[in-house]
Parts: C-alpha cells; structure tokens; sequence
C-alpha cells in the first residue's frame, strides 16, 4: 500500500494579510505637530498680551510710589490700599462721569454720522460723492497738533469751551472720516436688491436705510461702535486743552493729576489705570460677538 505525500501549497501574496490602512487625514485637518506648534503660538502670544496688564495690577499693590523700581519688594507688602484712596480721596467718579458722557456722546453722534455719510455714498449718486470720501480722508492726514489752535478758537467762539458738547463734535471730527469709509466699505457687500424690495412696499430711502439696512449692518456698526468708544475713551491732547473744570476732566486727564514737576504717585497712576480698564473691557464684552464679522465684512463685495 502506497502513501503519497501532499504538500501544501504556499500562501501566496495575494492570502496574506493584508496591513491595516493608515488612518486618513481629513480635509483641514492639521497633524499633530502642526496643532501643538500653533498651540504654542497662541500661548506666547497671549502670555504677551495679558503680560503688561498683570504687571500693571501687580505694581499696583505696591503701597510706595516708587516700588516699581524694586517690583521684588512688593511681594511682603501687596495691599488694596492705593485703590481705596483712588476711590475715596480723588475724583475719581467725576472723572468716571465725565468719560462716559463723552464717550457715550461721541460714539453715539459718530457711528449715526458715519452710518448715513457711509449709506449715501454707497447707494447714492449726488455730484461730487466720490470727491467727499477722498475729503474725509484727507482730513486724517493732519496732525492734532495743528488743529486744535483753529478749533479752539472756534469753539470760543461758539462758547463751547469747557463743555462736553465742544469735546464730543471735537472728537467727532477725528472719528467720523474713518468710521464713515468702515461703513461705506460694510454697505457696499449688502446687496442692493433690499434697497429695491423696500422701495416696491413703499419705504423712503430713510424708511429703508433705517428698517431694513441697519439691521443687517450690525457687525459694522459694532466695529464703528468699538474704535468711537476707544478713541474717546483714550483722547488726552483735546480733553486737556478744552475742558478746564478740575471736576469735567476724563479719566486720561485726570491721571496727569498724580504727576507733577517733582513728584509722581505711580502707585496711585497704576491703581486707577486698572480701574479705568474696566468700562474698556466691559464695552468690548458688549460687542465682542459682532465684532470680528464687522472687520472682515467690508474686505471683499459682493
């Protein structure tokens, strides 16, 4: 009886397990060196925002005026009592009075000037309309210095010296050419067909500039909003040349009070320069959420 022998045969290639896929990356999906490098990126950079901000809160709690040429020392002495005495022993509320009625004034004046001056030259087709923006923006190239002799001699003349109003149409003068090509450059991406719907129901062009435009233009009022309040919050050449009234100084006029021509109280400087931080942060919490669409609406049209 005869046995043969069966040999198995080989697993060929095409048996043989095959490996597993890589995983495959999605469309805009970074690797993962890519995401920790742009991780580290963003911490430094708001390590280095939030840096002089937390520097100046920690000279702040420094009871000598000149702790901050031996920052070390604060540690053994931090106290509140540099913002007790900005509260207490300053006129700090009047200061606080002041800028908001300014602010509020310019912002409020300079985004509805800005808004109508941006919609007509957007829509509108009057002589010269091209002609009044390039005026605008010419009227930025001149430096403060070289206007505040012709205005405050204007403002004298219309008794305006010393007073929030003269402040605000001054400040409005700087902030309304800017604002003005923000939302001219905003309406132009908003298509012109609403304007053409609201006039079909029968709207004036007011009517549908302020019913059906402005409701769409949020973003870019926010942004024109924001750079007003900023710019009023933060202008010292007119408030310290127009408002004479110890108690009508805003907050950027009233912390040149703590320096004087031999002295300077840069413990009180830096508690109220925190406090005065507060209003800043607390608008730009208001606006925040239209604020990043408004800067990069008016980039492209269409």
């Amino acid at each position: 009886m005869s046995t043969t022998t069966v040999e198995t045969p080989a697993p060929s290639a095409e048996r043989r397990p095959a490996k597993a896929p890589g995983r495959t990356r999605r469309r805009g999906e970074q690797s993962r060196a890519a995401s920790l490098a742009s991780h580290a990126v963003l911490i430094v950079a708001s390590l280095t925002a939030l840096f002089p901000v937390a520097w100046l809160f920690f000279l702040s709690l420094g009871p000598d005026k000149d702790d901050y040429l031996h920052p070390g020392r604060i540690w053994g002495k931090m106290t509140f009592d540099n913002y007790a005495f900005v509260l207490q022993d300053t006129s700090f509320f009047d200061w606080l009075k002041s800028t908001l009625v300014v602010v509020l004034g310019t912002t409020l004046i300079g985004v509805v000037v800005a808004a109508s001056t941006g919609y007509a030259v957007s829509r509108m087709r009057f002589p010269g309309y091209r002609k009044l923006m390039w005026v605008l923006l010419v009227t930025q190239m001149f430096p403060i210095a070289v206007l505040i002799v012709p205005m405050y001699q204007i403002l004298s003349d219309l008794q305006l010296i010393d007073s929030y109003l003269g402040l605000i149409l001054v400040n409005c003068t700087t902030i309304v050419p800017y604002c003005a090509w923000l939302m001219k450059g905003y309406f132009d991406t908003i298509p012109f067909e609403i304007d053409e719907a609201g006039r079909v129901d029968g709207l004036t062009p007011f009517g549908t500039f302020a019913r059906l435009i402005l409701p769409l233009a949020k973003p870019g009022l926010a942004v024109a909003a924001f750079y007003s309040f900023l710019t009023a919050f933060g202008e010292v050449a007119f408030a310290s040349t127009f408002m004479l009234s110890d108690d009508k100084y805003t907050f950027a006029v009233g912390l040149q009070t703590f320096v004087s021509e031999h002295d300077a109280q840069r413990n009180l400087m830096a508690a109220t320069a925190v406090l005065i931080a507060i209003p800043a942060a607390l608008f730009f919490y208001l606006v925040q959420k239209n604020l990043v669409t408004g800067l990069t609406a008016g980039g492209t049209k269409g």
